[in-house]
């Protein structure tokens, strides 16, 4: 099948080039002349694991190109995907004059009957809003569908090859049977291609993620709680997590969700909530709790250094929101390290893949080294922002010999609480037992 891809962002770029993993030709459309001739030249603008691999090998074999001229692959393309930008408003509304823009310049070039396909993330109705602004200026015969994504950073190539499940918002049988063959391949082991009216497709994927945002933070006001109580947040964790009606993933506690999807889309929903005359107390909690839970361990430090920290020398693990990606929106990391410096603290960071986006973000006010252990020498304190598995089993005797004192702040609960005792670490987790040093 012929498909163009408006956007070269996360989701479309993961997205054109999984479907071409399957036979299709791809084309993807950018305005960023630049970027595209990155991409031309097969160098890639994110860091997304497997991707790049299954990138080069379609590129050679020619079923994926890129463009600047929107014309130019409407004109190839059966299947139009619209993977752009919805950033948030200042009221958390999402942003849809990108996706409009688009639809409106669709309009005016189409010749022949086309899908064209919401792949962003976007607020209900815009489906609708997406056909009135195309036809406005064409009465050719088109199909508007939303097809959201459901793509965790760091998995999205395994989530779009073996997803659990498709969502597909249509009316039109005519859409419905050509997107059946277009993702039959992706659905082999059973897993449905479900089929809903627009509204219901586009409010699934706000409530998915608003969900999962609320699990988490739900686990993280427990986290709170077994601190003053001296319950232990694991064990609680275990026990709630072998309930079948509950079950065991995203209960870990820490310190906050980030990234391009959850806050983003649990501010939207509230925010769409609102706009319909309703008040959704549970979200807004839940972005209270949140932006609090991201600063918590700062909280945690200034107790152990007396409210003090002037001159302190922080060692941060962990930049990007979660492991296996360089995104750092909303990354908690962001916000520890505002706090950090208003507070007078000296900050050496280190990350495997997103030191250079947070270099763009906060410039020469922090350190960067390439190695994690090179960020503890004569660190007072250490914080673990990020849980990548190069942080999971250090040389703890080798971080001891380097650090002034022996002192964990720990965000992700990576380690073991007696190991940490007996090596005689200070040892701070979330919602766990405090370790004192000997």
């Amino acid at each position: 099948m012929k498909l163009a891809i408006v956007g070269t962002g996360y989701v479309g770029l993961v997205t054109g080039t999984c479907l071409a993993d399957t036979g299709n030709d791809v084309i993807c459309v950018d305005i960023d002349k630049e970027k595209v001739e990155k991409l031309r030249n097969n160098i890639m603008p994110i860091y997304e694991p497997d991707l790049d691999t299954i990138f080069e090998r379609n590129v050679k074999a020619g079923r994926l190109k890129f463009t600047t001229d929107l014309k130019e692959a409407a004109d190839v393309a059966d299947v139009i995907f619209l993977a752009l930008p919805t950033p948030p408003g200042e009221d958390g509304s999402a942003d849809l004059s990108y996706i409009l823009k688009v639809a409106d310049d669709l309009g005016k070039i189409i010749e022949g009957y086309k899908i064209i396909i919401n792949k962003s993330t976007v607020p209900v109705g815009t489906a609708e809003r997406v056909r009135e602004a195309i036809s406005k200026n064409t009465d050719i015969e088109f199909d508007v569908v939303s097809n959201p994504e459901f793509l965790r950073e760091g998995l999205a190539v395994d989530d779009f090859m073996k997803p659990d499940r498709i969502v597909i918002g249509t009316r039109s049988e005519k859409a419905r049977k050509t997107l059946e063959d277009l993702f039959a391949p992706y659905v082999r082991q059973g897993n449905p291609i479900i089929f809903m009216d627009e509204r219901s497709s586009e409010l699934t994927k706000y409530a998915s993620n608003s969900y999962l945002a609320t699990r988490i933070t739900f686990m993280n006001e427990i986290a709170n709680i077994c601190e003053r109580i001296g319950a232990d947040v694991d064990l609680v964790r275990i026990g709630m997590g072998s309930d079948t009606r509950i079950g065991k993933r995203f209960l870990f506690p820490g310190i906050g969700y980030g990234g391009s999807c959850f806050p983003k889309d649990v501010s939207a929903l509230h925010k769409s909530a609102s706009q319909n005359g309703y008040e959704f107390e549970i979200l807004e909690s839940v972005m209270r709790v949140n932006d609090r839970q991201k600063t918590i361990i700062v909280d945690k430090i200034r107790d152990y250094f007396g409210g003090d920290l002037n001159g302190k020398k922080i060692a941060l693990w962990g930049l990007a929101f979660k492991p296996d990606t360089d995104d750092i929106r909303e990354a908690p990391s962001l916000y520890i390290i505002r706090d950090l410096l208003d507070a007078g603290a000296i900050i050496v960071a280190h990350d495997p893949e997103a030191m250079e986006n947070v270099k763009k973000h906060v410039g020469e006010k922090i350190q960067f080294v390439d190695d994690h252990y090179e960020a503890l020498k004569d660190a007072d304190a250490l914080i673990i922002a990020t849980e990548w598995t190069l942080y999971r089993s250090p040389d703890f005797g080798r971080m001891g010999s380097l650090m002034k004192s022996k002192v964990i702040f720990d965000g992700r609960n990576l380690y073991d609480l007696n190991h940490m005792k007996e090596l005689g670490f200070y040892y701070r987790s979330i919602g766990r037992k405090l370790i004192e040093a000997k």
